[in-house]
């Protein structure tokens, strides 16, 4: 008679749910000093559930100590599992208060870098309405670079996302919410900053040490990047808003999003009234997507705020 060993999660407890929340966090944080301020309690106190769980598993999920946070291959796994399995319980959760006709549960949200100084704040106005009619609604907001957000909405991790619309992905729906002008800047310190416009032919502008972007972009901008003499590069607007302020590169940036540093004397366009691209960007959702009310509802504001 052969004896089998008992499966280490026969059954699934809310401790065992609440566990991999925490290590969902402390996954997508990077480690346990970076996710206190996300969960809210001490690294010990992460650390000793981290324990318990790998315990409840049966597996070494992680590597912890000098050498930095790290998964093992277990833990990449169990993380991809916890992702289905979270997203699988808030689909259930969103299905039966939708029964009830009640707004709860969570929308998670994927956005680019710097969208909230524009002045039209759509999403900020739709971000109001839901929680108006949905005062139970936890809403979740992460900042990443755009490739990261249509990833993270195609395998489920986001709701909803809003990127510069590129390409369109096999998988996702986009629908046009803003468009940014962006115009080539230099900052205090570099040599062109104070030089009359009049004397910035396109040669000596393209001869600078200048900033591309990572992320995808439609081929008519990539090009006014393939002009430049592109030697450094950021997957963000922040990222390239940080090497330009150096004075030691120019790059592009979007308008409004430059305009403070402007103000402050910090940064100057140049020759604006030629070089400057104009950006569509959308909201981006997955194509036949289980019903959520509360993200169709979010997405329903959305489109009300033109």
């Amino acid at each position: 008679m052969s004896s089998r060993r008992p499966d280490p999660l026969a059954q699934v407890s809310d401790f065992d749910i609440r566990l991999l929340r925490i290590f969902r966090s402390v996954v997508e944080c990077g480690g346990f000093s970076a996710a206190e301020s996300v969960l809210g309690i001490g690294r010990s106190a992460i650390s000793q559930q981290m324990s318990d769980l790998e315990q409840r598993l049966g597996l070494r999920l992680c590597q912890r100590g000098r050498a930095g946070f790290s998964l093992t291959e277990e833990g990449r796994e169990v993380y991809q599992s916890a992702l289905q399995l979270l997203s699988a319980l808030e689909s259930f959760r969103t299905e039966v208060n939708g029964l009830h006709q009640h707004l709860r549960g969570e929308l998670t949200i994927g956005l680019t870098d710097n969208l909230v100084t524009l002045p039209h704040m759509r999403i900020t106005h739709a971000l109001a309405q839901l929680k108006e009619r949905g005062p139970d609604v936890q809403i979740q907001i992460r900042m990443i670079a755009p490739n990261e957000v249509e990833q993270g909405v195609l395998d489920g991790r986001l709701h909803v996302g809003v990127v510069p619309q590129a390409s369109v992905l096999s998988g996702l729906e986009y629908q046009p919410l803003y468009s940014e002008r962006s115009l080539l800047y230099c900052a205090v310190g570099h040599p062109l900053f104070y030089v009359d416009d009049k004397q910035l032919d396109d040669e000596r502008l393209n001869s600078q040490d200048a900033i591309a972007p990572t992320f995808r972009l439609p081929a008519e901008i990539q090009a006014h990047y393939q002009a430049l003499n592109c030697t450094a590069s950021a997957s963000d607007r922040e990222g390239m808003a940080f090497l330009i302020l150096t004075g030691r590169y120019i790059g592009y940036l979007p308008d409004h999003y430059a305009s403070l540093w402007v103000q402050q004397g910090r940064l100057r366009a140049l020759k604006p009234k030629a070089r400057f691209y104009d950006l569509s960007l959308a909201s981006v959702t997955r194509k036949g997507r289980r019903p959520h009310l509360v993200l169709e509802s979010f997405l329903e504001s959305l489109a009300a705020t033109r």
